[in-house]
């Protein structure tokens, strides 16, 4: 038996920035939790630049100084606060620029003089955010209200002449409206009005004053956009948008969009710099990323090439200050995270970072197998199957990454089905030490994107939509009816695990269809659909109904899809496990579902720790969460 704290010491460095100097800032969570630290050369020794007990959540460099800003919550609450890291005098001073230990902090970026910054915040109501504009050099959170809200508010960044800041708003994961906030006069342009549900994401300000992003509108997939500067006035909405990149990567001959981007693959977003023109695109290619290189000229992409690295999930791209390179942050089923910096131009590549994994020979990690299962219904939507091009009537097939030990055991192996949360969100091949943990000491790993996952295409994300909910854990057992048919697999060691909505999945998965589990493992999970809605944060509570239904109008369903409602099917041992500051999915969900499980005599553990929020951080905390499930699952499959 290996040991499971050795994997949890594997180290990850990512979300870089470069000061003016060159030198790169990045989090790494060497110390138990991620850090701000420094390194001026690719591979050098690296500085900590800051030393807390709690995690950074980012950090972003100015544009102008040797200092960066960075945010940090407390135990998991999520109530970011932002503060200022001064890199240039070798103090590390730290300046608490907010101040508002109550209230949530979103970044909104530099301005290009480094002076000012933007964010959105809750102070002025806790259920709503508003836009703020602070001098660098304020503290206490002396900052100007420019715009209030009354909703899901984020700032996407300064115009080029810094006398603009975009802003979206969220209705839900699945929707949102774009708009321009001018700084002076304080008024707000409406880019996007739109009906039904459209993304308008990863907006970004090109260098000629236009306005790129990525959108699904009039398209099943994401396509990269631009409103040109002359569209910015709002007056002819989406329909201005002329299409830079199609849903297949590749830049269009067509000179406005309007849902001419209809490709395949998802286009995730684009970062620009606005002196020279310089972008890097992404396409999210069946879970793996594809990052493209290029120039833009006033909406068209030139020269477009393929950065040398990696393939497995690429993100979080900071030009350097010529943009003659970048930094990204790339991971691999294994290969744990680190940043690369990449010539802008040549598109070759060089690992700057090298986070360790912890004495573990990289070789011996796993590299999953995509594979697809067929569920149980038929597509009759072609765009809502998860295939390149199925046809009406065929069975709609569901993706999943699928991990088998080196050496599988007479009988079979035991295999964990691992759901991921979101449910807006999708399983990708990125480093996960418990789970290349499970997979050195026997057990096969399985994780299905079922349907209501992203990166498949819009009707494929709503399948699962509010009265469609068991849809999607219907896709769970074709996937254990899937796995019974493999000979590498115990047929009677089927563990389901899952974390957020994955824990609901599970939780639902264990009442709906008992006989399929040794075991299930809930970490943050929803039991109750009622109760959660009632008690997630306030700021949250609109975007969480847009997806799972209404307590006004679907209270009825919630209940009854609700496995607090049902706990009595539940046969297998379940380990439950949550943090008593999450703000997300609230530590009642565990309460409640331990206790009814155990009163129907199933055999439950329960940890609860007090200094943890939405998942657990710590790596002290994350050592004796995970020897707990470990011993669990080793003792009852």
């Amino acid at each position: 038996m290996r040991d499971i704290e050795r994997y949890l010491n594997v180290r990850s460095a990512y979300g870089a920035s470069f000061t003016p100097k060159g030198t790169l800032a990045f989090l790494l969570n060497a110390t138990g939790v991620p850090q701000v630290w420094t390194l001026g050369a690719a591979e050098e020794w690296p500085e900590q630049r800051t030393f807390y007990d709690e995690s950074v959540g980012f950090v972003d460099c100015s544009p102008t100084r040797e200092e960066c800003v960075f945010g940090m919550d407390e135990g998991g609450n999520e109530r970011t606060q932002l503060h200022r890291l001064d890199l240039g005098d070798g103090r590390d001073a730290v300046t608490n620029l907010t101040a508002h230990p109550d209230a949530k902090h979103r970044w909104g970026g530099w301005s290009h003089g480094g002076d000012r910054f933007a964010f959105t915040s809750n102070r002025r109501d806790e259920s709503v955010f508003d836009v703020y504009v602070q001098d660098r050099a304020a503290t206490g959170g002396e900052a100007d209200l420019i715009y209030e809200g009354d909703g899901w508010l984020t700032v996407g960044g300064w115009s080029p002449d810094d006398g603009r800041l975009l802003v979206s708003e969220a209705y839900s994961n699945f929707d949102q409206d774009l708009y321009v906030l001018d700084l002076d006069s304080g008024e707000l342009t409406h880019l996007t009005p739109h009906e039904g549900t459209v993304r308008f994401q990863s907006a970004t300000w090109g260098p000629e004053g236009g306005v790129y992003l990525s959108t699904d509108y009039g398209s099943d997939t994401l396509w990269l956009a631009r409103f040109p500067p002359d569209a910015l006035d709002g007056d002819r909405g989406p329909d201005a948008l002329e299409t830079v990149v199609d849903g297949r990567g590749r830049p269009s001959d067509a000179e406005s969009g309007g849902g001419s981007g209809g490709g395949n693959w998802n286009v995730g977003g684009v970062a620009v710099d606005h002196d020279t023109g310089r972008a890097v695109y992404s396409r999210n290619v069946d879970g793996y990323t594809e990052l493209s290189a290029c120039e833009l000229d006033s909406g068209e992409v030139v020269d477009p090439r393929t950065p040398d690295l990696p393939k497995g999930v690429a993100g979080g791209v900071a030009f350097d200050d010529d943009a003659d390179s970048f930094a990204v942050t790339v991971t691999a089923s294994t290969e744990n995270a680190n940043v690369y910096r990449v010539d802008a131009a040549a598109g070759g590549s060089e690992r700057w970072t090298r986070a360790s994994t912890a004495g573990i020979p990289p070789e011996t990690f796993v590299e999953p197998t995509l594979v697809r299962y067929g569920t149980f219904d038929a597509v009759e939507d072609p765009s809502a199957g998860s295939r390149t091009s199925p046809s009406p009537g065929d069975r709609r097939e569901i993706p999943a990454f699928f991990s088998l030990p080196d050496e599988v055991p007479e009988g079979g192996a035991p295999v964990i089905v691992d759901i991921h949360g979101g449910p807006e969100s999708q399983r990708r091949p990125s480093f996960n030490p418990l789970k290349q943990y499970f997979l050195a000491n026997g057990y096969a790993v399985f994780e299905p994107n079922v349907r209501g996952s992203t990166g498949y295409g819009k009707a494929y994300t709503h399948l699962d939509d509010v009265e469609k909910r068991m849809d999607a854990v219907a896709d769970v057992e074709a996937g254990v009816e899937w796995l019974r048919g493999r000979e590498a697999i115990d047929p009677d060691r089927i563990i389901a695990y899952g974390g957020s909505y994955g824990g609901f999945m599970i939780l639902a998965a264990m009442t709906e269809y008992p006989d399929l589990w040794a075991a299930g493992v809930d970490v943050v999970g929803i039991a109750n659909f009622v109760t959660f809605l009632e008690n997630t944060g306030p700021w949250r509570r609109e975007l969480r109904e847009a997806e799972y239904g209404s307590l006004d109008q679907d209270r009825e369903f919630l209940e009854s899809v609700s496995p607090i409602n049902n706990v009595e099917r539940i046969d297998a041992p379940l380990f439950v496990l949550h943090g008593a500051n999450d703000p997300r999915v609230p530590v009642g969900e565990a309460e409640q579902i331990a206790e009814r499980a155990s009163e129907q005599g199933v055999p439950v553990e329960k940890l609860v720790f007090d200094d943890e929020g939405h998942g657990i951080s710590k790596r002290e905390n994350r050592i004796e969460a995970y020897s707990r499930i470990v011993e669990f699952l080793d003792g009852h499959v």
